[in-house]
């Protein structure tokens, strides 16, 4: 994202945080996997968050998305605390995350796998698909367009019937983006969604994540070491390194940070 795009992002820091952790701690027997890690994420924004292999990114990741529950510290969403709800009430109220490795429902078609996730937010009742009420239609309708209008987005209209395992990898990623936006979140977390794409399919990953977050008006967390894309789609990246936050600031300022260079990039 160029400089001129960046100032005209949805995200505002005069906003109210949609997304807010404090203290944030998780320890595995005697390793500390995450310590007083606190980051701020407000609507609309695109935010990285890097750091060397075990620098505590999953851990992150997973104690947002309700994976894990903290030992000590605050995750709050929308000014309401989530630290002890379950992954699928976070899923409902607004936070949709991908992960490293595809999770896709591969025997599954590309429209079925979309439509699985959009019936979290539309779901119905035994009694509803039994009788076959007029809710479970509006339902099935409502999930029939949020699936058609996804597979437009992403290019995959014309696979909606092929199974999600045939399809070739970078496809499948774009369709584990498409199943995280079929939950209608108001937070996207993205945890690598540029491993083992090549360079033409990374760029178009960035511009598929900015046109999402202008459309939709989501904010979106990014897990990535691939730092070409870290560096030209976030506003603001946050540096985790050994559990701890060393740093946070523009891509500017973190390419420049020493500390950062020395831990991460691998020189002063």
């Amino acid at each position: 994202m160029s400089e001129a795009a960046r100032s005209q992002a949805p995200g505002s820091m005069d906003s109210a945080p949609l997304l807010e952790t404090s203290g944030l701690t998780k320890s595995f027997r005697s390793l500390v996997a995450l310590r007083d890690q606190a980051i701020v994420v407000r609507p609309g924004e695109i935010v990285g968050v890097i750091g060397p292999n075990g620098s505590g990114k999953s851990t992150f990741f997973n104690l947002v998305s309700g994976f894990l529950r903290p030992d000590s510290g605050s995750v709050r969403f929308d000014g309401q605390p989530i630290e002890r709800r379950s992954a699928a009430e976070i899923v409902r109220l607004g936070i949709a995350r991908t992960f490293q490795g595809t999770r896709l429902f591969k025997a599954l078609s590309v429209a079925e796998n979309v439509r699985a996730a959009a019936q979290l937010r539309h779901p119905s009742s035994m009694l509803d698909a039994l009788v076959g009420t007029p809710r479970l239609r509006r339902a099935a309708r409502r999930v029939d367009a949020i699936t058609g209008e996804l597979l437009g987005l992403v290019g995959l209209t014309g696979r909606a019937g092929v199974r999600a395992g045939d399809l070739p990898y970078g496809d499948q990623r774009r369709l584990e983006l498409v199943r995280a936006l079929a939950t209608q979140p108001r937070l996207l977390m993205l945890d690598e969604p540029a491993a083992g794409m090549d360079a033409a399919e990374t760029r178009e990953l960035m511009d598929l994540v900015d046109r999402i977050r202008r459309r939709f008006g989501v904010a979106v967390i990014v897990v990535e070491h691939d730092m070409d894309l870290i560096m030209n789609l976030c506003e603001r990246i946050q540096v985790l390194a050994h559990g701890q936050t060393i740093f946070e600031g523009a891509p500017a300022e973190v390419q420049a940070h020493p500390k950062v260079r020395e831990v991460y990039l691998g020189h002063a």
